[in-house]
Protein backbone atom coordinates (compact mmCIF):
# COMPACT_ATOMS: atom_id res chain seq x y z
CA UNK A 1 0.00 0.00 0.00
CA UNK A 2 3.02 2.23 0.91
CA UNK A 3 4.39 1.97 -2.40
CA UNK A 4 0.92 2.69 -4.72
CA UNK A 5 0.46 6.07 -2.77
CA UNK A 6 4.58 7.22 -3.59
CA UNK A 7 3.76 6.04 -7.10
CA UNK A 8 0.72 8.12 -7.26
CA UNK A 9 2.44 11.08 -5.46
CA UNK A 10 4.93 10.60 -8.07
CA UNK A 11 2.95 10.44 -10.86
CA UNK A 12 1.15 14.08 -9.72
CA UNK A 13 5.06 15.23 -9.20
CA UNK A 14 5.84 14.86 -13.35
CA UNK A 15 2.63 16.26 -13.54
CA UNK A 16 3.86 19.53 -12.25
CA UNK A 17 7.47 19.39 -13.93
CA UNK A 18 6.90 21.59 -16.72
CA UNK A 19 4.86 24.49 -14.39
CA UNK A 20 7.78 25.04 -11.35
CA UNK A 21 11.23 24.38 -11.49
CA UNK A 22 12.30 25.35 -8.20
CA UNK A 23 12.30 22.27 -5.95
CA UNK A 24 11.22 19.77 -8.01
CA UNK A 25 14.62 17.50 -8.73
CA UNK A 26 14.86 17.53 -4.73
CA UNK A 27 11.39 16.18 -4.63
CA UNK A 28 11.96 13.47 -7.00
CA UNK A 29 14.79 12.42 -5.61
CA UNK A 30 13.44 11.87 -1.68
CA UNK A 31 10.86 10.17 -3.53
CA UNK A 32 13.01 7.55 -5.00
CA UNK A 33 15.11 7.53 -1.81
CA UNK A 34 11.77 6.46 0.14
CA UNK A 35 11.23 3.76 -2.74
CA UNK A 36 14.67 2.11 -2.04
CA UNK A 37 16.60 0.25 -4.35
CA UNK A 38 14.74 -0.70 -7.17
CA UNK A 39 14.19 0.16 -10.91
CA UNK A 40 12.18 2.36 -10.83
CA UNK A 41 13.93 4.60 -8.05
CA UNK A 42 17.09 4.40 -9.85
CA UNK A 43 15.40 5.61 -13.05
CA UNK A 44 13.52 8.32 -11.05
CA UNK A 45 16.62 9.76 -9.92
CA UNK A 46 18.36 9.82 -13.16
CA UNK A 47 16.11 11.75 -13.92
CA UNK A 48 16.08 14.11 -11.07
CA UNK A 49 19.65 14.85 -12.04
CA UNK A 50 18.46 15.65 -15.80
CA UNK A 51 16.46 17.87 -14.44
CA UNK A 52 18.07 19.79 -12.63
CA UNK A 53 20.98 20.02 -15.66
CA UNK A 54 18.33 20.71 -17.94
CA UNK A 55 18.00 24.52 -16.10
CA UNK A 56 21.10 25.45 -15.35
CA UNK A 57 22.17 28.08 -18.44
CA UNK A 58 23.94 27.08 -21.38
CA UNK A 59 27.70 27.58 -21.07
CA UNK A 60 29.36 29.59 -23.85
CA UNK A 61 31.62 26.53 -25.02
CA UNK A 62 28.01 24.56 -25.36
CA UNK A 63 26.29 27.10 -27.23
CA UNK A 64 28.81 27.10 -29.61
CA UNK A 65 29.32 23.57 -30.40
CA UNK A 66 25.41 23.59 -30.51
CA UNK A 67 25.57 26.47 -33.25
CA UNK A 68 28.28 24.47 -34.94
CA UNK A 69 26.03 21.18 -35.35
CA UNK A 70 23.11 23.69 -36.47
CA UNK A 71 25.75 25.23 -39.27
CA UNK A 72 26.29 21.56 -40.47
CA UNK A 73 22.47 20.91 -41.03
CA UNK A 74 22.16 24.30 -42.87
CA UNK A 75 25.35 23.28 -45.10
CA UNK A 76 22.86 20.27 -46.31
CA UNK A 77 21.05 22.21 -47.91
CA UNK A 78 23.14 25.49 -48.84
CA UNK A 79 26.53 25.72 -51.01
CA UNK A 80 29.37 27.02 -48.35
CA UNK A 81 31.45 29.52 -50.70
CA UNK A 82 35.00 29.34 -50.57
CA UNK A 83 35.86 31.07 -53.72
CA UNK A 84 35.78 34.28 -52.42
CA UNK A 85 37.84 34.74 -49.47
CA UNK A 86 39.16 38.09 -49.94
CA UNK A 87 35.16 38.84 -49.53
CA UNK A 88 34.69 36.72 -46.50
CA UNK A 89 37.74 38.33 -44.96
CA UNK A 90 35.66 41.64 -45.52
CA UNK A 91 33.09 40.26 -43.84
CA UNK A 92 34.15 39.18 -41.19
CA UNK A 93 36.35 42.50 -40.62
CA UNK A 94 32.81 43.77 -40.48
CA UNK A 95 31.72 41.78 -38.01
CA UNK A 96 34.63 42.60 -35.63
CA UNK A 97 34.09 46.04 -35.97
CA UNK A 98 30.68 45.68 -35.07
CA UNK A 99 31.40 43.54 -32.69
CA UNK A 100 34.53 45.02 -30.61
CA UNK A 101 31.83 47.87 -28.93
CA UNK A 102 29.25 45.81 -27.96
CA UNK A 103 27.92 44.26 -25.27
CA UNK A 104 28.80 40.72 -25.90
CA UNK A 105 32.54 41.63 -27.92
CA UNK A 106 33.71 38.04 -27.00
CA UNK A 107 32.27 34.28 -27.48
CA UNK A 108 33.48 31.08 -26.79
CA UNK A 109 35.48 30.69 -30.57
CA UNK A 110 34.21 33.98 -31.70
CA UNK A 111 32.17 35.12 -34.70
CA UNK A 112 32.33 34.16 -37.70
CA UNK A 113 30.48 34.93 -40.96
CA UNK A 114 30.38 32.86 -44.05
CA UNK A 115 28.77 33.65 -47.79
CA UNK A 116 26.27 30.81 -48.88
CA UNK A 117 26.47 30.48 -52.90
CA UNK A 118 23.09 30.96 -53.65
CA UNK A 119 20.57 33.36 -54.77
CA UNK A 120 18.12 33.22 -52.23
CA UNK A 121 17.77 36.26 -50.63
CA UNK A 122 18.33 35.77 -46.87
CA UNK A 123 20.76 35.30 -43.86
CA UNK A 124 21.17 33.24 -40.58
CA UNK A 125 22.63 33.14 -37.44
CA UNK A 126 23.32 30.53 -35.31
CA UNK A 127 24.17 30.01 -31.32
CA UNK A 128 27.75 30.49 -30.85
CA UNK A 129 28.88 32.68 -33.81
CA UNK A 130 28.15 31.44 -37.00
CA UNK A 131 26.73 34.06 -39.67
CA UNK A 132 25.70 32.94 -42.84
CA UNK A 133 24.73 35.62 -45.67
CA UNK A 134 23.46 34.42 -48.92
CA UNK A 135 24.91 35.56 -52.47
CA UNK A 136 21.57 36.76 -53.04
CA UNK A 137 21.46 39.14 -50.21
CA UNK A 138 25.02 40.48 -50.83
CA UNK A 139 23.88 41.26 -54.40
CA UNK A 140 20.94 43.58 -52.57
CA UNK A 141 22.96 45.91 -50.37
CA UNK A 142 24.92 48.86 -52.18
CA UNK A 143 27.48 49.91 -49.55
CA UNK A 144 29.66 49.15 -46.61
CA UNK A 145 27.29 50.51 -44.21
CA UNK A 146 24.50 48.35 -45.79
CA UNK A 147 26.39 45.21 -45.33
CA UNK A 148 27.00 46.15 -42.12
CA UNK A 149 23.27 46.57 -40.89
CA UNK A 150 22.66 42.94 -42.67
CA UNK A 151 25.52 41.55 -40.40
CA UNK A 152 24.32 43.73 -37.46
CA UNK A 153 20.91 42.20 -37.91
CA UNK A 154 22.40 38.47 -37.23
CA UNK A 155 24.75 39.36 -34.60
CA UNK A 156 21.66 41.08 -32.49
CA UNK A 157 20.32 37.57 -33.01
CA UNK A 158 23.34 35.96 -31.39
CA UNK A 159 23.69 38.35 -28.71
CA UNK A 160 20.09 38.25 -27.65
CA UNK A 161 20.13 34.53 -27.56
CA UNK A 162 16.85 33.89 -30.03
CA UNK A 163 17.89 30.51 -31.27
CA UNK A 164 19.09 29.15 -28.26
CA UNK A 165 16.09 29.44 -26.29
CA UNK A 166 14.70 26.81 -28.40
CA UNK A 167 17.30 24.55 -27.16
CA UNK A 168 16.76 25.27 -23.38
CA UNK A 169 13.46 24.02 -23.93
CA UNK A 170 14.60 20.88 -25.67
CA UNK A 171 16.35 20.24 -22.42
CA UNK A 172 13.75 20.26 -20.94
CA UNK A 173 11.91 17.76 -22.77
CA UNK A 174 14.27 15.27 -22.91
CA UNK A 175 14.95 15.66 -19.10
CA UNK A 176 11.59 14.69 -18.28
CA UNK A 177 10.16 12.26 -20.74
CA UNK A 178 13.62 9.93 -21.15
CA UNK A 179 14.37 8.90 -17.34
CA UNK A 180 16.68 6.54 -18.53
CA UNK A 181 19.45 9.32 -18.95
CA UNK A 182 21.88 9.49 -16.26
CA UNK A 183 22.76 13.21 -17.18
CA UNK A 184 21.25 15.58 -19.56
CA UNK A 185 24.83 16.30 -21.73
CA UNK A 186 25.70 18.03 -24.86
CA UNK A 187 25.95 14.90 -27.31
CA UNK A 188 22.37 13.94 -26.03
CA UNK A 189 20.44 17.07 -26.83
CA UNK A 190 22.66 18.14 -29.76
CA UNK A 191 21.01 16.59 -32.47
CA UNK A 192 17.75 17.31 -31.69
CA UNK A 193 18.14 21.15 -30.57
CA UNK A 194 20.21 21.37 -34.03
CA UNK A 195 16.78 20.14 -35.81
CA UNK A 196 14.45 22.08 -33.78
CA UNK A 197 17.08 25.44 -34.51
CA UNK A 198 17.25 24.60 -38.08
CA UNK A 199 13.74 24.41 -38.45
CA UNK A 200 13.23 28.42 -36.54
CA UNK A 201 15.67 29.57 -38.44
CA UNK A 202 13.99 27.98 -42.00
CA UNK A 203 10.73 29.15 -40.96
CA UNK A 204 11.62 32.74 -39.11
CA UNK A 205 12.04 33.86 -35.51
CA UNK A 206 8.71 35.41 -34.06
CA UNK A 207 8.23 39.05 -35.14
CA UNK A 208 8.98 40.76 -31.55
CA UNK A 209 12.30 38.85 -32.24
CA UNK A 210 12.97 40.21 -35.33
CA UNK A 211 11.95 43.68 -34.45
CA UNK A 212 14.49 43.09 -30.95
CA UNK A 213 16.66 42.85 -33.24
CA UNK A 214 16.62 45.56 -35.89
CA UNK A 215 16.45 47.91 -32.61
CA UNK A 216 20.15 46.02 -31.61
CA UNK A 217 21.12 46.57 -35.07
CA UNK A 218 20.83 49.98 -34.92
CA UNK A 219 22.99 50.61 -31.41
CA UNK A 220 25.58 48.12 -32.98
CA UNK A 221 25.48 50.42 -36.01
CA UNK A 222 26.03 53.12 -34.26
CA UNK A 223 29.13 52.34 -32.03
CA UNK A 224 31.01 50.70 -34.87
CA UNK A 225 30.52 54.14 -36.61
CA UNK A 226 28.30 53.13 -39.44
CA UNK A 227 24.93 54.91 -40.42
CA UNK A 228 22.00 53.75 -38.37
CA UNK A 229 20.23 54.45 -41.25
CA UNK A 230 21.74 52.19 -43.73
CA UNK A 231 19.21 49.27 -42.04
CA UNK A 232 16.28 51.54 -43.32
CA UNK A 233 17.96 51.60 -46.44
CA UNK A 234 18.48 47.81 -46.64
CA UNK A 235 15.04 47.32 -46.15
CA UNK A 236 13.86 49.86 -48.70
CA UNK A 237 16.01 47.82 -51.57
CA UNK A 238 14.36 44.82 -50.48
CA UNK A 239 11.06 46.15 -50.56
CA UNK A 240 11.99 46.68 -54.37
CA UNK A 241 13.62 43.20 -54.88
CA UNK A 242 11.12 40.92 -53.24
CA UNK A 243 7.79 41.60 -54.23
CA UNK A 244 6.13 38.23 -55.73
CA UNK A 245 9.27 35.91 -54.42
CA UNK A 246 8.45 32.67 -52.41
CA UNK A 247 10.53 31.60 -49.89
CA UNK A 248 14.00 33.21 -48.37
CA UNK A 249 13.53 36.15 -46.77
CA UNK A 250 10.11 36.40 -47.33
CA UNK A 251 9.55 33.80 -45.12
CA UNK A 252 11.88 34.20 -42.46
CA UNK A 253 11.36 37.96 -41.79
CA UNK A 254 8.51 40.34 -41.22
CA UNK A 255 7.61 42.09 -44.13
CA UNK A 256 10.22 45.19 -44.82
CA UNK A 257 7.03 47.93 -44.30
CA UNK A 258 6.25 46.76 -40.84
CA UNK A 259 10.05 46.64 -40.38
CA UNK A 260 10.61 50.21 -41.18
CA UNK A 261 7.58 51.38 -39.21
CA UNK A 262 8.84 49.66 -35.62
CA UNK A 263 12.20 51.62 -36.54
CA UNK A 264 11.38 55.28 -36.64
CA UNK A 265 10.86 56.31 -33.36
CA UNK A 266 14.46 54.14 -32.22
CA UNK A 267 16.34 55.23 -35.01
CA UNK A 268 15.59 59.19 -33.61
CA UNK A 269 17.78 59.08 -31.04
CA UNK A 270 20.55 58.22 -33.21
CA UNK A 271 20.13 61.16 -35.87
CA UNK A 272 22.44 63.82 -35.77
CA UNK A 273 24.59 62.46 -32.75
CA UNK A 274 27.74 62.71 -34.38
CA UNK A 275 29.88 65.59 -33.12
CA UNK A 276 30.90 67.86 -35.73
CA UNK A 277 34.62 66.98 -35.50
CA UNK A 278 34.10 63.59 -36.19
CA UNK A 279 35.80 62.59 -39.89
CA UNK A 280 33.90 61.61 -42.81
CA UNK A 281 35.32 57.75 -43.41
CA UNK A 282 32.28 56.87 -46.08
CA UNK A 283 34.80 57.41 -48.82
CA UNK A 284 37.19 54.78 -47.65
CA UNK A 285 33.78 52.52 -46.95
CA UNK A 286 33.28 52.85 -49.93
CA UNK A 287 36.42 52.10 -51.97
CA UNK A 288 36.80 49.11 -49.02
CA UNK A 289 33.45 48.04 -50.58
CA UNK A 290 34.13 48.30 -54.17
CA UNK A 291 37.19 46.32 -53.81
CA UNK A 292 35.91 43.75 -51.92
CA UNK A 293 32.50 42.80 -54.56
CA UNK A 294 34.78 42.89 -57.08
CA UNK A 295 37.38 40.58 -55.17
CA UNK A 296 36.43 37.33 -57.47
CA UNK A 297 33.42 36.39 -59.77
CA UNK A 298 31.08 34.12 -58.61
CA UNK A 299 27.94 31.90 -59.84
CA UNK A 300 25.27 31.43 -57.51
CA UNK A 301 23.37 27.78 -57.59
Amino acid sequence: MRKKLIRIGLLSLFAALLLSCAGIAQAIGDSADEMGDSRAARALSRSAHSIERAHEDITAEQEYFIGRAVAANLLTNYRYCNERPDLTRYLNEITTALVVNSSEPELYNGYHTAILDNLEVNAFATPGGHIFITQGLLDCVSSEDTLAAVIAHEIAHIQLQHSIEAVKTNRVINAVSDTTLSIVTLTGVLDEAAIEIVTTLQDGYPESQEFAADTLALELLAKAGYEPSSLITVLEALKKTQPGTTGGFNQTHPVPDDRIAKLERPLQQYEHKAPDTMPDTRTYREARYNAAKSSAPHSPQ
